[in-house]
Formats: C-alpha cells, sequence, structure tokens
C-alpha cells in the first residue's frame, strides 16, 4: 500500500517538488479509515520493534526533514506511539556548538547513530549541512557541493553495518505552513511553540525548495532511500510514514524470529544440560 500513499525517490532521480503535491490523498483512503489502519500498524511496529530488539542483528534509523511546521515532532509522537521507549532514542540537531563546529560535520551525527536493536530517529539530521548552510551562505559553495558524496558514503557504510535507513522528507505548501504558524499565535495552548525565526526563515522558501530537491536528487539510493510524504494532511502523513516503515521492516521479521528461535533451543539444551548435571 504505501507504494499508493507517498512517493519513493528512485536513485537517479531529478526531483522537482513542484511535481508533487502536498495535499495528495490516495483515492482509497478516508480519515476514519486511516485512523483505524494507523492503530494496528503502530501495533505492527511495535511486534516488529520487539524481534528486532531481541534479535540484535539490525538497527534501524528514521530521518525526518521538512520546513518548520511540518510534522517532524507529530510524527514521532503519533506514528511511534506504541513502540517500547527502552529501544527507541530520538535527537533532535540544532545549530551546532563551538566544540562540534571543530570536528567534521559527520561528526556530532555518527555519536548519535543507534546501535544493535535500538529503533533511532533523527529529527533533523546531518542533511541540515547541505540545506540551512547552503541558503545561508554558512560555508561556500564548493564545500557543502561535496557532502552528498559524503553523505552517501556516510549511509552506504551505516547500511553495511547493519543500519536500516529510511529518510522522509515531509512535504507541505506555503500556504499550509503560514496557517499552521498563525494558529499558534491565535491559540493560547500553542503559543510555546512560536518561534520569531520560523516567519524569518519563510522569506527563503525558494531557496529550500531548491536545496530540498537536490539533497533528495543525489542523496536517495537503494540502501538509504528517501520518500517524498504529502503532509498537508496530519493524519494522512501519519498513515503513509507507518505504513513504509513497517513495509521496511517486515522482510527482515522471519530472519530475525529464525535467529530468535534458534538461540532459544540452544538455551534449552544448555538448560537439559544443567539438568542433569545436578542429577549425578
Amino acid at each position: 500500500m504505501s507504494k499508493d500513499l507517498l512517493w519513493k525517490v528512485k536513485e537517479g532521480d531529478h526531483v522537482k517538488l513542484k511535481d508533487y503535491d502536498p495535499d495528495h490523498i490516495a483515492s482509497q483512503i478516508d480519515r476514519d479509515a486511516a485512523e483505524k489502519q494507523l492503530q494496528k500498524l503502530s501495533q505492527e511496529l511495535g511486534e516488529l520493534q520487539e524481534l528486532m530488539t531481541a534479535a540484535q542483528k539490525h538497527s534501524f534509523l528514521m530521518i525526518l526533514q521538512g520546513m518548520d511546521t511540518s510534522g517532524k515532532d507529530g510524527t514521532i509522537r503519533h506514528v511511534l506511539s506504541s513502540l517500547n521507549p527502552q529501544g527507541c532514542q530520538v535527537h533532535s540537531f540544532k545549530a551546532p556548538s563551538q566544540d562540534e563546529l571543530q570536528h567534521d560535520f559527520l561528526w556530532r551525527v555518527h555519536q548519535h547513530v543507534p546501535p544493535r536493536g535500538i529503533f533511532g530517529v533523527f529529527n533533523r539530521s546531518h542533511y541540515e549541512d547541505v540545506l540551512i548552510v547552503r541558503v545561508h551562505n554558512l560555508v561556500p559553495e564548493d564545500t557543502w557541493h561535496k557532502r552528498y558524496h559524503i553523505i552517501n558514503a556516510f549511509e552506504e557504510m551505516l547500511a553495511e553495518s547493519g543500519t536500516i535507513v529510511v529518510k522522509f522528507f515531509l512535504h507541505i505548501s506555503k500556504d499550509e505552513q503560514a496557517r499552521r504558524l498563525k494558529a499558534r499565535e491565535d491559540e493560547p495552548e500553542k503559543s510555546w511553540k512560536l518561534n520569531v525565526d520560523d516567519w524569518k526563515e519563510r522569506q527563503f522558501w525558494g531557496d529550500y525548495q531548491e536545496a530540498y530537491e537536490d539533497a533528495l536528487s543525489k542523496c536517495s539510493t537503494k540502501q538509504a532511500p528517501w520518500y517524498i510524504v504529502p503532509a498537508n494532511h496530519k493524519w494522512y502523513r501519519n498513515l503513509a510514514i507507518a505504513q513504509t516503515l513497517a513495509d521496511t521492516l517486515k522482510p527482515f521479521k522471519d530472519e530475525w524470529q529464525k535467529d530468535l528461535l534458534a538461540r532459544g533451543q540452544r538455551e534449552l539444551e544448555a538448560l537439559k544440560q544443567m539438568h542433569v548435571q545436578a542429577e549425578k
């Protein structure tokens, strides 16, 4: 189903975001059905996470990127609600500290890659170093342009080491962003989310769209694919991401179960031997 809900960027595609409708809703989906399906998928994700954590053969890294208000926090809260917190880690990458700036741009990122058995989430990520850095000319073009290749090599290395990498770009329209920002002003319970910089960054909307287009085009690989998520409708965004996560993890289920069964048989045999020795 996930193939119909969102768009997977194929390696080598040249992405133009105007070709992807942030209001898209698959024809067979309505909100009530989507919310029921999300509950089922949430439970399934919890079960898959439990197997992954027990098997200790893989880790999972979900990368969330998008313009301000696109729903990165909401995705984490709603899609991952049934996961065991003990097997999760979420990291939000803010502006780098002075210490972090003294190292290569991936230094701070690598420290937060989830270890085997852990479901990790990057709320923003190393892609900020080809996005905001590019839009605001924080480093020379020659520097950020080389980073696409470095990022691809980094993510390939993670995949080779057993990390399952999936990346989501939460695609909202400029008008929808304005509505969400205005809601924060008009609704007192949301005022804590207000940030003047969010409005300032809207001045660079076109520049960010171009930067995202290049990141999506240059850094979607077989090992670490990008998905463009129509995110104007929050309920639909949640369903599309949950379905894609489940579809990504399910192919590993048999492998994890087989390893766990073998481990259990070894433990049973060891236990039998212990009982035999105790009876002598």
